[in-house]
């Protein structure tokens, strides 16, 4: 069963990880975006974890809610809503329990999947962050390891993909041969998943 300092620690470890390839991730971004993901999504997970370190809540799904809320309010462009309604529906679904089962988790963050492909009209194979978290989710079942695997690899695949959703989608045939910074950061945040279930960090 997993506790709130479980996801607090989660949200933690994903702010370091975003924080330590915030170059990377801008990287990506510059020539199918705006080159500005590393930044923002630093600029969110780092406000994410100064709000979880001077206050936790005591349930995994209010965690959840609060990290989506806090990045809503401090991230702009795409990122901050998509994130945002990753882990808020995500918390909403794990609900008030004060202890949830993998089992659970999982449901959960398939739905805050589902949410996020319903906010941003994607769909697998539109090279977005839902091609890592598509296959991540799909791999919790087996084990968190697997599922960070899975997402790091469906990352990598955005590579010959053209763009049919976001600012990449402008670019056209000239969005192939680049890696998509929303499914690396998603890789990102599945990676940091694993290593905090794996007592890594």
């Amino acid at each position: 069963m997993r506790d709130a300092d479980f996801f607090r620690r989660w949200m933690v470890a994903t702010a370091a990880a975003v924080e330590r390839e915030a170059d990377r991730l801008t990287e990506l971004d510059s020539p199918i975006g705006d080159a500005d993901h590393g930044s923002n999504l630093m600029r969110g997970f780092t406000a994410v974890r100064g709000a979880l370190n001077k206050d936790t809540p005591a349930a995994p799904g209010a965690v959840l809610q609060h990290a989506g809320r806090t990045l809503i309010s401090t991230v702009g462009g795409a990122s901050g809503p998509l994130y945002g309604t990753l882990l808020r529906r995500t918390g909403k679904e794990l609900g008030d329990a004060a202890e949830v089962s993998d089992e659970d988790f999982r449901g959960a963050l398939d739905a805050g999947v589902g949410a996020v492909a319903r906010l941003g009209g994607a769909a697998p194979g539109d090279k977005t962050m839902l091609d890592a978290l598509i296959p991540g989710v799909a791999a919790l079942g087996t084990s968190y390891r697997a599922a960070a695997d899975a997402a790091e690899g469906g990352a990598l695949a955005t590579v010959p993909m053209r763009a049919h959703k976001g600012r990449a989608s402008y670019l056209g045939e000239r969005s192939v041969g680049h890696q998509d910074p929303g499914a690396t950061s998603s890789a990102l945040l599945l990676g940091a998943l694993a290593d905090v279930a794996d007592g890594l960090l």
